[in-house]
């Protein structure tokens, strides 16, 4: 790659594990929710938000099955989960990569307001200590990266403005550049909110406006584009519009904005689901995997959060008796979103119970 600052054993690398993450029916779970965002899950359940409840809610996930690598293919770690222990001894991250699973590590350090921008319009502050984090998460295992960027929308206060599209923008390309430095895949998370009352076709056109403006800064910033994932919305209405859409209409809208946007090098996209329920977010995903009128070069799969978890962790509900049941309906989920990275999963959305539940939390934080 002509002026690219990393040699070739850094791009090969990149592109090695970029390539693990993402393989036929992978995805990620985002399993990196800080200890800010967590209470608001323990409160569901009735339990105190401490870090041995953090530390028993992650184990369930982590040891559901040694099969787990069949569907997932990297798990995002928050910075105490990546020093934890599961209960057979072994720190989860060492856990996790002995049976397949790719190690990532959130590394943003929250948002905060942005100057000269619309109001409620925000930047994601840690790029003062990046480096110094990022050289020591590779040397203690990690291989990939997140950092999330919110981009909201109000027509009629005039957001999102140019500065929040194009500073949020460089700020993502920074982190990327110095991550693929320390031999880290980016998880590049320019994320459009649901919140809002605006139509699909304004979320459509705001997210190829992003996109647009990402893989331009991508670009000024060297970024080697084959050892990154994105990390997008689907394109939807905003929660409060009345008007709703069809998984066939959010499908073909969410590829078609890709197809226009996303350069093929791209190793892979990884969608976040944005408070959708969570057969809401797989039946979504499938409808993106099975259209053929737009051009997808790229393995479209996921990185759930909420989507992965909710239902397990209600199962849960902090009782030891609870785990296997918890652990089982963790797996139903990720075998639903292994099958519509592939397109080939057969549930509509109906019946769904807990699953069909809303995940949405307005001006969510994580």
């Amino acid at each position: 790659m002509a002026n690219s600052p990393l040699t070739e054993a850094q791009r090969t690398n990149l592109v090695k594990n970029a390539s693990l993450i993402v393989a036929p029916g992978k995805g990620i779970l985002a399993a990196d929710e800080s200890n800010t965002s967590v209470p608001k899950k323990f409160e569901k359940i009735h339990i105190e938000n401490n870090e041995e409840n953090r530390r028993l809610y992650r184990n369930m996930f982590f040891s559901a099955s040694p099969e787990l690598s069949k569907y997932i293919g990297g798990i995002i770690f928050f910075d105490e989960t990546f020093y934890q222990k599961g209960d057979n001894g072994q720190l989860f991250r060492d856990f996790v990569k002995s049976i397949g699973i790719q190690v990532g590590i959130k590394v943003d350090k929250g948002v905060k307001p942005l100057e000269g921008g619309a109001p409620g319009e925000t930047i994601t502050s840690g790029l003062e200590d990046l480096d110094e984090r990022c050289a020591k998460y590779s040397k203690e295992g990690a291989v990939f990266t997140k950092w999330r960027n919110v981009i909201h929308i109000n027509v009629a206060q005039g957001k999102p403005s140019d500065k929040a599209i194009y500073e949020n923008a460089r700020i993502l390309a920074e982190y990327a550049f110095i991550c693929q430095k320390n031999n880290l895949v980016p998880i590049v998370e320019p994320e459009v909110l649901q919140d809002g009352d605006h139509d699909m076709h304004v979320c459509q056109e705001v997210t190829e406006k992003v996109l647009a403006a990402q893989y331009k800064a991508l670009a000024d910033h060297k970024v080697f584009l084959e050892g990154t994932l994105l990390k997008p919305n689907m394109v939807t209405p905003g929660q409060g519009c009345p008007k709703r859409a069809t998984p066939q209409e959010i499908g073909i809208a969410t590829a078609e904005t890709l197809s226009r946007r996303v350069p093929p090098a791209v190793a892979g996209i990884v969608f976040l689901s944005g408070g959708q329920s969570e057969e809401q977010a797989t039946v979504n995903l499938n409808e993106i995997n099975k259209y053929k009128g737009a051009r997808k070069p790229w393995p479209l799969t996921f990185s759930f959060g909420r989507a992965l978890q909710e239902s397990a962790l209600m199962t849960w509900a902090g009782k030891p008796e609870n785990v296997k049941n918890g652990q089982a309906i963790f797996l139903k989920r990720a075998i639903a979103n292994h099958l519509a990275a592939e397109g080939k999963y057969t549930g509509s959305g109906a019946d769904a119970g807990a699953a069909g539940q809303s995940l949405f939390e307005a001006g969510r934080v994580y």
